[in-house]
């Protein structure tokens, strides 16, 4: 089978400059029985995230007297993609995704708040198309924002690489599968620290420099949609009606 051509006349398969990002829609408060939450919209992924807590901690023997445990439960709806790990149920990947994502939050919460509790990020993957763990991550900032969970920065942040031979922002499905590489990359807004990235394939060490460059700044647009999602939660007083 031919490869498709990734690139032609500078322009990406859906016509989308190297450095240019998927239609992103971001909505706060989309559920009712949710402490906080967030639906993300970006390309074709669709990911909703709702956070429940700061609640007791179960089982209690894993409480901590000086925090909150914070909990991830990323997954992929059967439906969600074609693929193979879009089947029904925890598989090797879901775990690994949950364990990461965790880890960038646990980097911000301000889980000494709230000792003795657990707080539980959970992420649903409706549909898949490239980038979900970003899309996560940015889905889980914001339900954590609306949750009114104390964070010391927000986080947010993109997927880039290398296709055709040439370094591009935000990776759709065919990109991801079919370029050199693929980085997914999140960071602190107004700190710039690196709270998330992994990476598939190979870049040379000026590559990886350039692409955490366009990285920052692709991550700063998304954070202004972070922003005004919240702005609208707060405007609209109880959250955004989700609109599918």
């Amino acid at each position: 089978m031919e490869t498709p051509e990734l690139i032609k006349d500078g322009k990406r398969l859906d016509g989308r400059a190297l450095d240019g990002l998927r239609p992103i829609r971001i909505m706060a408060g989309v559920l009712k029985e949710a402490e906080g939450s967030a639906f993300v919209e970006w390309g074709g992924n669709k990911v909703i995230c709702g956070i429940y807590g700061p609640r007791e901690c179960i089982p209690k023997h894993d409480a901590s007297p000086y925090k909150s445990l914070l909990k991830c439960r990323y997954t992929m709806s059967p439906f969600a993609s074609l693929e193979e790990h879009g089947r029904s149920g925890p598989n090797r990947r879901s775990t690994e995704i949950s364990k990461v994502i965790r880890e960038a939050f646990d980097s911000v919460v301000m889980s000494g708040e709230f000792p003795k509790t657990q707080i539980d990020i959970y992420v649903d993957v409706l549909q898949a198309e490239g980038g979900t763990r970003i899309a996560a991550i940015a889905a889980a900032a914001v339900a954590l924002a609306n949750a009114g969970i104390p964070m010391k920065d927000m986080i947010s942040g993109v997927a880039v690489g290398k296709i055709g031979g040439q370094l591009a922002v935000d990776l759709g499905k065919a990109e991801d599968n079919l370029g050199e590489s693929d980085m997914p990359i999140a960071f602190t807004h107004r700190g710039k620290e690196i709270v998330f990235l992994q990476m598939d394939g190979k870049l040379t060490p000026e590559e990886l420099s350039r692409n955490i460059d366009a990285a920052m700044e692709a991550s700063d647009k998304v954070y202004a949609l972070q922003a005004e999602a919240l702005r609208k939660s707060y405007d609209s007083e109880g959250g955004q009606e989700l609109e599918m």
